[in-house]
């Protein structure tokens, strides 16, 4: 069964609307309800004929309990509801509404849960029942969750000034995508390590636009991003045994009337002030928010971040390398062996304190370009460095100049290169992984 968010212009057999034991009922739909003594109990389900207007042949209501205090668990059981109710019903679409649906836990997750409780609820197998009726036999092929708007209402609350202000000149609003692994049947309580993604999906450069010639490969500024996502199929579809999270900024950076200026001052969730010089150096205020999330509210000790973050960086080591900036020692002899073994090739790189004075403002804690074009891919790494905790080892890998490949290569064809997955899959193998 498929699981979609927010698919555009969607026309589902079947339309579910959630209500609270002490939600107001919908004008249109109250008769069929006091009718029907529905009373919003969780997980009950009332069916009721579609009234004009709703474009679905059926219309389910079903019950949330005290809506405002909705758990994860409550959630699953919501989606579980819808699954039993449609799974063999004929139908084979549902949208579930959860248009200001957050409980207890927040919107987005709500609807994650939603839609857990419906795949697991959906599981059918039925291989062997050559004489089942046709009646009985599953139909409900997609649930569509509709109104579940993540993230951005939710990143204003968490203060997330550097990477909102990213995005505020684009019509595309940002996401933050969470990911997680736990393959040690709850032994591991904090994860062994967080894989941070810059996901710029496109990077015009902002008001501080690039250059027109080769703005089009710029596509690929969420290639970051994308191996995050790349490895967690990996380290999900071999089950391996370690406990990972994955945060990815995801962010359009674009010129408008609505777009960040060179000179504004934003604050980071971190609490920290960063006076914004140069709009293009904009993945650097994406990963400062990112890895912020990624210690405060997932409990990561370990941080490894990918970006395509600095020109700087292929300047250095042209596309036969990836940069590796890192705190620790261990977790940067760790990757350096990942990459040896994955054949995604990385050169560690130097922090010191000089390049970090250079990212110091005087109007602010930190200024995103150091003002020179000495070091550029050291003090990129410098400032995402400032947003890392004391005693988290960290390591930041600068995939500026491996993420793109402009002509065939022996094991790629030319454009995205699928850089860091295997890096990323071989350092969780090995490394993290319990024996």
């Amino acid at each position: 069964m498929r699981i979609l968010f927010n698919p555009a212009d969607y026309r589902p057999d079947a339309r579910v609307i959630l209500l609270g034991r002490d939600q107001t009922l919908p004008e249109a739909l109250a008769p069929a309800l006091k009718t029907a003594r529905f009373d919003g109990e969780l997980a009950s389900v009332t069916e009721i004929l579609a009234p004009a207007g709703v474009a679905a042949g059926r219309l389910l209501v079903v019950g949330m309990g005290d809506a405002p205090a909705a758990s994860a668990v409550a959630f699953e059981r919501v989606g579980a509801a819808v699954a039993a109710s449609l799974v063999a019903s004929g139908a084979r679409s549902v949208a579930i509404d959860m248009s200001g649906v957050a409980g207890s836990i927040g919107a987005a997750p709500a609807a994650a849960h939603v839609a857990l409780g419906a795949l697991l609820r959906a599981y059918r197998f039925d291989r062997y029942r050559t004489r089942l009726p046709e009646k009985k036999k599953a139909t409900l092929e997609e649930v569509a969750l509709a109104g579940a708007d993540p993230g951005e209402p939710e990143m204003r609350a968490l203060s997330m000034g550097a990477l909102l202000g990213v995005a505020q000149g684009s019509a595309r609003p940002p996401r933050l995508l969470v990911l997680r692994w736990d393959g040690t049947e709850g032994a591991q309580a904090k994860p062994g390590a967080a894989l941070v993604g810059k996901g710029v999906t496109f990077d015009t450069g902002g008001i501080s636009i690039k250059p027109a010639q080769g703005m089009e490969e710029m596509k690929y500024d969420m290639a970051g991003a994308a191996a995050v996502v790349g490895a967690f199929a990996a380290i999900a579809g071999r089950k391996a045994r370690a406990h990972v999270v994955g945060v990815c900024g995801l962010v359009e950076n674009m010129p408008s009337g609505t777009a960040q200026r060179p000179g504004d001052v934003v604050t980071a969730a971190s609490g920290q002030t960063i006076e914004v010089l140069n709009t293009d150096a904009e993945g650097r205020l994406v990963l400062a928010d990112a890895v912020w999330y990624a210690q405060e509210k997932l409990g990561a000790t370990t941080v490894v971040d990918l970006a395509t973050l600095t020109g700087a960086m292929v300047i250095a080591l042209g596309h036969e390398y990836a940069g590796m900036f890192a705190n620790d020692d261990g977790l940067a002899d760790a990757l350096l062996a990942a990459s040896a073994a994955s054949g995604d090739k990385l050169w560690r790189m130097p922090l010191a304190e000089a390049y970090d004075k250079l990212m110091d403002s005087p109007i602010a804690d930190i200024k995103n370009i150091s003002g020179g074009r000495d070091a550029g891919s050291a003090t990129g790494a410098h400032f995402i460095g400032r947003f890392i905790r004391e005693g988290v080892k960290w390591a930041h890998l600068d995939i500026a100049g491996m993420a793109w490949a402009s002509k065939d290569l022996p094991l790629i064809p030319k454009g995205a290169t699928g850089y860091g997955v295997r890096l990323l899959d071989r350092f969780v193998a090995e490394a993290l992984e319990r024996s």
